[in-house]
């Protein structure tokens, strides 16, 4: 049943294609090729007009597919180096809305987390939800102690449809990498696998859990950003509830205008919490689009963010931390050789790339925005020039990125809907150079100092007998044994080899030797002797070539 059901939902997959006029990338693929001039010729085709553009009709196929469809396009909207800048920004424009599932499964679900009631668990449970997405949905709840929270539980089902979709996913990405012929380029397997751990990652609610109670312990006081409670006691791999929160839209602009928010403010402390994220703490919200960005207005002059849904979260490995934040330091200070020089030996282009010609790349991509306020800068361009800049060099965009970028992306739009003037670059500068300060220097020697100080006071007791150990063995020529041992078995191996090759040379000289004994015979020829001598010969010729292969 199983493959069936996969070819009906293929089947349906084309017909939506079909439905939206995107034959052209059915047919992109080889094996499908030949039916093209057949579909063509059918003749509700003759007459038919498109008036959208193939990006706005993709994005309308991929919210007729549903959820799961609309998060990979979500995704995708954020890979840059592989979809032309109209189908990004067209696929960002995906809205994860999808109609509520009853209220009698959530409840079911929610008790059977919990393992209770929830007349039991909560003071008061609203059956309507307050939000609906493809995961999960959302309800709000009161607990016993009069608490407002929100109960967050994931659908029904939801892991069979995503692994049903997947399978076709990667039959689709299998198809196009074989057949189409930028298949290769896009690596459409890739895509599907970095799409998968995401969307899995996403189901796991204690996971989302952990990801909140992280990121809230790093902002406890801040005057930036807000991070809701988790209830543990409640929260479960499907599951999670959290402190309610009361703040206005980020992008609710009227609302904001209304209590007096400073909007300049708003802005650049948005452009510092991300690099707070990043490189200070190394661990960032990577789902920061408007529909889980709150403002708190209590304050205007100094308003403060809030935080929800932390399904996707980032973070780097210190090195890729390190060149990053290099990167931004040489690029604020314009120094597209550092930036060039940064790309090879971090390994993100090959290492025989002529760090000249880079460089003057990079300087033709990024001079122009420099020193110009954000709303006349489009980082989806720069980016989009960025990376075929990137790709002339061979230069692989990493997946650790990904997220980043994605973050970048969203911090951009955040910025331009809040206060188009900001000078992005001239707000994060100074937060970089410190950040580098903290890095390189007195500060970064004596937190080094400070952190693998345990770890000397550990090793310290031993240390003695093995520096004496060492210097026993060194006298004693016993720390080049292995090596001289590997050395006297290649040494072996090629004697070995030359004996067989004398050998044989041996055993080729004694059959002409033979040769020509036995034509002296035939021929009644009597100088050499008597007939023993050539048995001799090559008995004694072959005895040589059976000891050589012995030995």
């Amino acid at each position: 049943m199983k493959p069936v059901r996969q070819f009906l939902r293929l089947v349906t997959i084309n017909i939506i294609l079909l439905r939206h006029g995107l034959d052209e990338f059915i047919f992109a693929i080889h094996f499908f090729r030949p039916l093209e001039f057949a579909y063509k010729l059918a003749p509700w085709n003759w007459f038919r007009r498109q008036t959208d553009s193939r990006a706005v009709r993709l994005r309308r196929a991929l919210e007729d597919l549903g959820p799961i469809f609309v998060k990979f396009g979500q995704m995708l909207s954020t890979r840059r180096d592989l979809l032309p800048a109209e189908y990004a920004v067209e696929l960002a424009r995906l809205q994860d809305r999808v109609p509520p599932f009853p209220s009698e499964q959530a409840v079911a679900i929610i008790e059977k987390a919990i393992g209770q009631p929830v007349n039991e668990a909560f003071a008061e449970f609203e059956r309507e939800p307050m939000a609906s997405a493809s995961i999960a949905q959302v309800h709000a709840a009161r607990l016993k102690n009069g608490r407002e929270v929100v109960v967050k539980v994931v659908r029904p089902e939801i892991i069979r449809v995503i692994h049903r979709d997947l399978e076709l996913m990667y039959i689709l990405a299998q198809l196009a990498a074989k057949y189409w012929r930028d298949g290769k380029r896009l690596r459409p397997v890739e895509v599907v696998r970095e799409y998968e751990k995401t969307i899995l990652d996403e189901l796991d609610m204690m996971r989302e859990a952990a990801n909140a109670s992280q990121l809230r312990r790093n902002f406890e006081n801040s005057e930036f950003l807000y991070v809701p409670e988790v209830i543990w006691d409640l929260t479960s791999t499907n599951v999670i509830v959290m402190e309610r929160i009361r703040g206005i839209p980020v992008n609710d602009a009227e609302a904001l205008e209304k209590c007096h928010v400073d909007f300049k403010a708003l802005a650049e402390r948005g452009v510092e919490i991300f690099f707070t994220q990043v490189f200070r703490h190394n661990f960032f919200h990577a789902d920061m689009h408007p529909g889980n960005i709150f403002v708190d207005p209590t304050h205007p002059a100094a308003p403060r963010y809030i935080a929800v849904d932390f399904g996707i979260i980032g973070s780097l490995t210190p090195s890729d931390q390190r060149y990053l934040a290099e990167n931004f330091y040489a690029f604020f200070r314009r120094d597209y050789r550092r930036v060039a020089e940064l790309h090879v030996e971090s390994g993100w282009v090959p290492a025989d790339t002529r760090v000249t010609d880079f460089e003057s790349a990079i300087r033709t991509v990024c001079e122009p925005i420099f020193e110009r306020p954000l709303r006349e800068i489009s980082f989806g361009l720069f980016l989009l020039r960025l990376f075929q800049t990137a790709r002339r060099f061979n230069m692989e965009v990493q997946p650790q990125l990904v997220l980043l970028q994605k973050t970048l992306l969203n911090i951009e739009g955040l910025g331009r809907d809040l206060y188009p003037d900001l000078d992005l670059w001239k707000t994060a500068k100074p937060f970089i150079e410190n950040w580098m300060h903290e890095q390189v220097g007195v500060k970064a020697l004596a937190r080094g100092i400070r952190t693998n100080l345990p770890k000397f006071l550990e090793k310290l007791p031993a240390t003695p007998l093995l520096i004496h150990e060492m210097v026993q063995k060194a006298a004693n020529d016993n720390l080049t044994i292995n090596y001289q041992a590997r050395q006297l078995e290649r040494l072996e191996q090629t004697l070995r080899a030359g004996q067989r090759r004398n050998g044989l040379w041996l055993l080729a000289a004694a059959l002409g030797v033979s040769a020509v004994l036995l034509i002296d015979r035939l021929h009644g020829g009597e100088w050499l002797g008597l007939p023993w001598i050539s048995w001799g010969l090559f008995g004694g010729a072959l005895w040589a070539v059976v000891a050589s292969f012995r030995r």
